[in-house]
Parts: C-alpha cells; sequence; structure tokens
C-alpha cells in the first residue's frame, strides 16, 4: 500500500505516528513502513487472512485519523 501525502514532512509525521504502534501479535503479522518522495510505502504479511484484516483495520483507522490531522492544522502547526 502506497499513499501520497505531498510533502517529506507530512509522510515523515504519519510514519512516525503510526511506528509506535506496534504490531499486538508479530509472530503473526509483520508491518514495513518507509518514507520517500512523500510517499508512505506499507507492506503487510500474515499468517492468517483473519491477522491480517485485524491488522489492516486498525492501521487504516490510525491513519484516517493522522491524516485527518494533517488536513485540519497541518499548515498552522509548528513542530
Amino acid at each position: 500500500m502506497e499513499m501520497d501525502f505531498g510533502s517529506e514532512e507530512n509522510a515523515s509525521i504519519v510514519y512516525a505516528t503510526l511506528a509506535v504502534d506496534k504490531e499486538l501479535q508479530p509472530d503473526k503479522v509483520k508491518r514495513g513502513m518507509s518514507v520517500s518522495d512523500g510517499k508512505l510505502s506499507v507492506h503487510f504479511e500474515a499468517t492468517e487472512a483473519r491477522f491480517l484484516r485485524a491488522s489492516f483495520s486498525a492501521f487504516v483507522d490510525v491513519l484516517t485519523l493522522a491524516t485527518k490531522t494533517i488536513e485540519q492544522f497541518g499548515q498552522e502547526m509548528k513542530l
């Protein structure tokens, strides 16, 4: 999965936000993330489809929240 955030800064903010949440079952689900050219790339691997679905769903929820926060406050925020 690849998301274009339009800038390296926004992609890095989302990456840092999502990187703190480790997988709850790392023996069953693996997630790799990287940032390049303003894009966040995420790769999931799981032993079973149900673990993949649960992990992906939780990830997308936090991704959506981080994206909406940047959209709402991104231009005005000073980090």
